[in-house]
């Protein structure tokens, strides 16, 4: 063999040998994992991530995929289609021993392999996989990943990640013998914003018997103030998602309310199928998002451009036949009106659970809809809540140019105010009438529409909205578009902090209590009704 064919073949060898080696694990480590007692197990995995040896995420994956089995006692291999391999050396295992047993993975152990799955993406090149893997550590680090975490600490660049891994790593020094290493995790947990720190912080302060859990006092005194730091952060966090979901429910009553503050303001129709409008607009979303399904499915993310028109048009169409059908022959008789539309509703309910059954239907949120925006550690805005709110004030928008703008709006804001007169001058109220319950139909298909991207879809949906919807009306005041908004939102928000306070039975009694007293003292609502009524 010439000294040109050796040089290729020399190298080859080395380079497989090399793979060989990089690829071996020890094998006492890899046998206390398989086979050890839990404890052993879990001090066996984080020696193993703290090695940094070639193959270790290997034989973790193939322990939680349930391919990893024990032969004798002393050897530990990988099967898989039944070839098995040796978890430390990587040498094919054939034929395979007799006797081979499943290695057990409890939940401890599983919970201690998936955290030092992520500990081991602490180095990888992207972001977002470092990231995540800090983020993971966060509740599963143990002390045996204290090198792992420190060596990616040292070479971490990015400032976001390299201020949680400090954090990550101060929570597992507070388990240190040394003094002043706890002190120092102490200090450093009191720039956290995560929940888990306020547990960690008020394990050093706990009492057990007679005795502290840390025995120091100036690192408990430490610990106290720690506490306080973080407390005092998460509550804003808390605030603000407060606020948010308070802003979130108010923008869902909004539209709830939108329409009914036309069809009630205009004509004084207590419109009892209002809610069954509103579950009809849900179930137009479904129906087009099944459509989609079926015949466009590389266009199913962009459904809801389709469902939100066929939403608004298919209530609309209910409301002006409700209208052209029954309430017009019911004008100025509020209780046959209220009887009738009742027994509407009851009839829409029912044929939807004749059309679609009786159980609840689910709509799902396009890709773009999924997820959230994450503010702090304990505050996540969803985006399809966050889409909700800006698609109200768009609706709302749209209703302020079209009764403010157009000769329709123009033509509702007369008879609102004055339906004698604007008969006198030429309005065609009838038209107007069925025109306007049309319009405060749609809206309330597009509240259904937006209700079905944040829950279930079901026959029963509009009654769980109905009487919130003519609260805010009445507390708003009758045929007020402004006041509608106000009174949204502030019942949004106070029904979310006092849910915080007092639960969620007293947080609706509380405001149910505040509406009576306040229509008491003001009949009229926050915002009356400017002109005189033909029929007051």
């Amino acid at each position: 063999m010439s000294p040109k064919t050796i040089a290729p073949v020399l190298a080859l060898a080395l380079l497989l040998l090399w793979a060989r080696l990089a690829c071996a694990l020890p094998a006492e480590l890899v046998l206390a994992v398989a086979a050890g007692q839990s404890d052993e197990q879990v001090a066996a995995v984080g020696k193993l991530v703290a090695s940094g040896d070639a193959g270790v995420e290997v034989f973790f994956q193939a322990l939680l995929d349930g391919n990893v089995q024990v032969a004798g006692g002393k050897r530990v291999l990988v099967v898989k289609d039944e070839q098995g391999v040796d978890a430390a050396t990587n040498e094919k295992v054939a034929p395979l021993p007799d006797g081979l047993e499943d290695a057990v993975v409890n939940n401890r152990l599983r919970g201690a392999l998936e955290a030092a799955m992520g500990a081991l993406k602490l180095t990888s090149p992207d972001r977002a996989a470092r990231l995540a893997a800090v983020k993971a550590l966060e509740d599963g680090a143990g002390e045996e990943m204290l090198p792992l975490i420190g060596k990616a600490l040292a070479a971490e660049a990015d400032p976001q990640i390299k201020r949680l891994l400090s954090l990550v790593q101060a929570g597992v020094q507070l388990k240190s013998a040394d003094p002043a290493v706890r002190m120092a995790a102490v200090k450093a947990l009191a720039s956290s914003d995560n929940s888990n720190t306020k547990t960690l912080l008020l394990g050093v302060l706990e009492k057990k018997g007679d005795s502290f859990a840390e025995p120091d006092a100036a690192i408990r005194a430490e610990a106290q103030d720690s506490l306080k730091a973080v407390q005092s952060r998460l509550s804003v966090g808390e605030r603000i998602s407060q606020v948010f979901t308070g802003i979130s429910l108010g923008s869902i009553l909004m539209l709830a309310a939108l329409g009914l503050a036309i069809t009630y303001g205009l004509m004084g129709v207590i419109n009892m199928a209002h809610g069954e409008l509103i579950m009809v607009g849900a179930y137009s979303a479904y129906v087009v998002q099944n459509l989609f399904r079926a015949r466009l499915p590389g266009l199913f993310d962009w459904y809801l451009a389709a469902a939100v028109p066929t939403a608004f048009f298919a209530s609309a169409l209910v409301g002006m036949a409700l209208e052209r059908s029954v309430i017009r022959f019911l004008y100025g008789r509020p209780l046959e009106t209220l009887l009738a539309t009742w027994g509407i509703s009851l009839i829409l309910m029912q044929s939807v659970r004749s059309i679609f059954g009786a159980q609840n239907v689910q709509v799902e949120n396009p890709v773009w809809m999924s997820g959230g925006v994450e503010v702090l550690t304990n505050v996540v805005l969803p985006w399809n809540r966050l889409i909700i709110v800006g698609f109200a004030l768009a609706v709302l928008l749209l209703m302020w140019f079209l009764l403010a703008r157009t000769r329709l709006g123009l033509f509702v804001r007369a008879v609102t105010q004055n339906r004698g007169m604007a008969s006198c001058v030429g309005v065609p109220t009838a038209r107007v009438d069925t025109l306007a319950f049309g319009l405060g139909s749609g809206i309330a298909g597009l509240a259904g529409c937006a209700l079905s991207q944040i829950g279930n879809v079901g026959p029963d949906l509009g009654q769980t909205y109905i009487v919130d919807s003519f609260m805010v009306v009445v507390l708003g005041g009758v045929g007020q578009l402004a006041g509608t908004v106000y009174a949204a939102l502030g019942l949004g928000m106070a029904n979310k902090f006092l849910e915080a306070w007092s639960g969620a039975v007293l947080a609706k009694i509380a405001i149910l209590a505040f509406i009576i007293i306040f229509i008491q003292k003001r009949p009229q609502g926050m915002f009356a009704v400017k002109g005189r009524m033909a029929d007051s």
